[in-house]
């Protein structure tokens, strides 16, 4: 099996015409269109109606982050814009950063950053003023300070009223006020995405409620998904490519139900749930094969490289390990970091299948994808893409098992 890190990503590439690119999302949520793909078969339905495709009894996994406006727009003296685009908290987790009272600091991108030359940016907004400056540069990024009155007021709620919704770089357009309530899922709860977990778009509570009837079991974790998500792989080779790193969180009750469950089938709803119960399993490895470790993360390559490749460990095994590392060290949630690359190459652990959108020629998501369903992943996309299906975040998806 070829190692993801000499995968060439110019493999990974289909022609996407810029009209295929959904712009808008549709009127209702569950009438966009769904491929379903098993047994090397690919079908054709609607979202409203996945329900008739899940397996009865199935585990469906749910990631609730919330995107946050991590958009601000400041308008110097002079008349040009400076954009500061929020990407995760400087030296705090993201409940804390974004209940910050006062002040907090961020990590950044700064569009117009050259442009830069006061010491402080200031934007009025609604009974309040917001004032950012400009700390550190880093190597991919800045740290900016962000200091606010009146105080009492949280970071959320001045974002609330200065940031707008980030909308991806591929939708070249304005956010508009659909995109507030539509670039959410309706379960969102945990602030901190960048970008929507776009799978979960599609899911209505008649879904939902269809999935319950059926005894179809849902559970949620989190993953504040970052700008990193829509990072182009430029490198010729995998190899030469830094995949982002994300904050996971995952309640030690969650886990305690999956080990509570038998051998049905778990559908991971979007690309974000599946890096994550995936990272889980991994973690749990890493308990079992160095005891008192107080660390918990996962780098980009390490599951395909010794120790941690080649590992005969079931799911339950490890994810029991987890439980019980969290336990001894007094923890009822795991928050770290993933950067796990799921390509080619990788075996699932937990997943036995995903939702999702359709993504990007030579991304990362098209990797995770081909990992899924093999050199399938074509058909499907040619499918797709000659019977109209909407593309990217606010495009159509699709219901994909995975072959093991």
């Amino acid at each position: 099996m070829i190692h993801p890190k000499n995968i060439s990503i110019l493999d990974y590439t289909y022609d996407l015409p810029a009209e295929r690119i959904a712009l808008h999302p549709l009127a209702e949520r569950d009438s966009s269109k769904l491929l379903v793909y098993k047994n090397g078969q690919v079908k054709e339905a609607v979202y409203k109606n996945i329900d008739q495709f899940l397996p009865a009894a199935s585990l469906l996994i749910f990631n609730n982050t919330r995107v946050i406006n991590a958009r601000i727009l400041f308008q110097k003296e002079t008349g040009g814009v400076i954009e500061i685009f929020l990407l995760e908290p400087y030296n705090a987790d993201h409940s804390t950063a974004l209940s910050a009272t006062g002040k907090t600091s961020w990590k950044c991108m700064i569009g117009g950053a050259s442009k830069w030359k006061e010491k402080n940016l200031k934007l009025k907004i609604k009974n309040a003023e917001l004032t950012a400056s400009l700390i550190e540069k880093l190597t991919d990024a800045y740290v900016v300070e962000f200091v606010w009155a009146p105080g009492e007021l949280s970071f959320a709620e001045v974002l609330e009223h200065a940031g707008e919704i980030p909308l991806p770089p591929y939708i070249k357009r304005k956010p508009e006020n659909e995109d507030r309530s539509r670039y959410q899922t309706i379960y969102a709860k945990d602030e901190g995405s960048v970008a929507a977990p776009t799978a979960g778009l599609h899911f209505t509570q008649d879904i939902l409620d269809r999935i319950a009837e059926k005894n179809i079991q849902k559970d949620l974790v989190t993953l504040h998904v970052g700008a990193g998500t829509f990072k182009p792989v430029k490198a010729a080779r995998m190899e030469d490519h830094e995949m982002h790193a994300e904050w996971i969180e995952v309640n030690a009750g969650m886990i305690r139900r999956f080990l509570a469950k038998g051998e049905e089938p778990v559908i991971a709803v979007g690309t974000t749930s599946l890096r994550t119960l995936e990272s889980i399993y991994w973690m749990g490895v890493k308990t079992m094969l160095r005891p008192g470790i107080k660390q918990l993360q996962l780098t980009q390559w390490e599951v395909y490289e010794e120790p941690l490749a080649g590992t005969a460990v079931s799911a339950k095994e490890a994810l029991t390990s987890l439980l019980n590392w969290l336990q001894e060290n007094k923890q009822e949630k795991l928050f770290t970091q993933s950067q796990i690359l799921i390509a080619p190459g990788y075996s699932f652990k937990i997943a036995d299948g995903i939702i999702t959108n359709f993504h990007q020629p030579q991304s990362t998501l098209l990797l995770l994808v081909a990992a899924a369903v093999g050199y399938d992943w074509r058909k499907i996309y040619t499918y797709a893409l000659e019977n109209d299906f909407r593309f990217l975040s606010y495009g159509d998806g699709s219901l994909l098992f995975i072959e093991k």
